[in-house]
């Protein structure tokens, strides 16, 4: 796959690099720090990443002010600042309107976006997002102290070759043991950011608060979430979720912050976001397996458990509910697809491709 890289100038002057891959209706993937625009397309953490949204979508992506391809010597970090990135690549594009996905820090400046122009933004899809940083009114004493703790750290062991902190950061974002991986972070520490701009960056993700325009947020909205992220919890997410009059939450279990290949939550999260952009009813199943389009996101995700063979008990603890909320669902299910029982439930499911791992 190609992509073209291209160069915009946001409305306080600063250059903004992006990079445009694929076909299909529009799509704007918005993130924080740790992208490069040339870089990413061989990266081992971004490949399968990059091949899925621009799979059925054209992708645009670009590196915020201080990081990447992008400026680096700027006066201004800060949400505002961010969302006038956003808003310049928008503008150069000339799309009318398209999709966010927003990752982490991508997550709030995606929904200030959707806040500011919601005639443009069809869909937003937020990943390992939240609605404000440890340095807010009303964050934990502990996140706050984490946070600073970080931030000195950033400052003196950011992009060296050894020492503790590349070890901590890397294994925050990868806790495993992949070594391509862990090597990728460490070099992308080095050619995406200075240390100056690094503790910018950091700081500025923490100071972000978009608390008070969640209620008006009428985009449909996927939130999906990782259940044991080191870099944002989970409660973050899912207090996110709560907070949007048009969001569904996706709970994935994973302990990368970047969903890999190989973790058995990607094909799920593949699944759901396939189905959530699409602009009908259709999925990946639908020619073989027609009654999924009667299935709400939630009711797919509870079927997926079910077909894995977890009890109402192990369903409600995964995806943080009630039991008897995940019996009304796998009634509901079963009353949808005219299934009278759960074993038929679940050879059902698996015949058709959910229950994997």
């Amino acid at each position: 796959m190609r992509q073209q890289i291209s160069f915009c100038t946001t409305s306080d002057g600063v250059r903004i690099a992006y990079a445009v891959a694929g076909s299909g209706p529009p799509l704007i993937r918005v993130g924080g720090w740790l992208t490069h625009v040339e870089r990413d397309w061989g990266s081992p953490v971004w490949q399968h990443w990059l091949r899925e949204l621009t799979h059925e979508h054209t992708l645009a992506r670009f590196d915020i002010r201080g990081s990447g391809l992008s400026d680096h010597d700027v006066a201004e970090q800060g949400l505002e600042a961010w969302f006038r990135d956003l808003e310049a690549v928008a503008d150069s594009l000339g799309w009318k309107r398209f999709s966010l996905i927003g990752l982490c820090q991508g997550g709030p400046i995606a929904l200030l976006y959707a806040f500011r122009h919601p005639e443009r933004v069809n869909k937003l899809v937020l990943y390992n997002a939240y609605t404000n940083g440890a340095f807010t009114p009303g964050a934990s004493e502990r996140n706050s102290e984490e946070a600073e703790a970080l931030a000195a750290m950033i400052k003196v062991g950011w992009g060296r070759k050894t020492g503790a902190f590349r070890e901590l950061f890397a294994r925050r974002l990868s806790p495993g043991d992949d070594s391509k991986q862990i090597a990728w972070w460490d070099e992308l520490q080095k050619t995406t950011a200075s240390p100056e701009n690094a503790v910018r960056l950091w700081r500025g993700f923490h100071q972000i608060d978009v608390r008070d325009i969640l209620p008006h947020i009428r985009n449909p909205t996927l939130v999906a979430h990782l259940e044991n992220d080191a870099m944002v919890p989970f409660e973050l997410g899912r207090s996110l979720a709560s907070q949007l009059p048009e969001a569904r939450f996706l709970p994935l279990k994973c302990a990368n912050h970047i969903l890999q290949l190989e973790d058995s939550s990607w094909p799920v999260f593949v699944g759901e976001l396939r189905r959530f952009l699409a602009d009908g009813p259709t999925t990946l199943r639908d020619d073989a397996v027609p009654w999924i389009g009667e299935l709400t996101s939630r009711q797919r995700v509870v079927l997926n458990l079910v077909a894995q063979g977890q009890s109402n008990a192990e369903i409600a603890h995964t995806l943080s509910i009630a039991a008897k909320t995940v019996r009304n669902h796998v009634s509901a299910i079963c009353g949808k697809l005219d299934i009278p029982t759960r074993a038929q439930l679940i050879v059902r499911g698996r015949e058709q491709g959910f229950g994997e791992e």
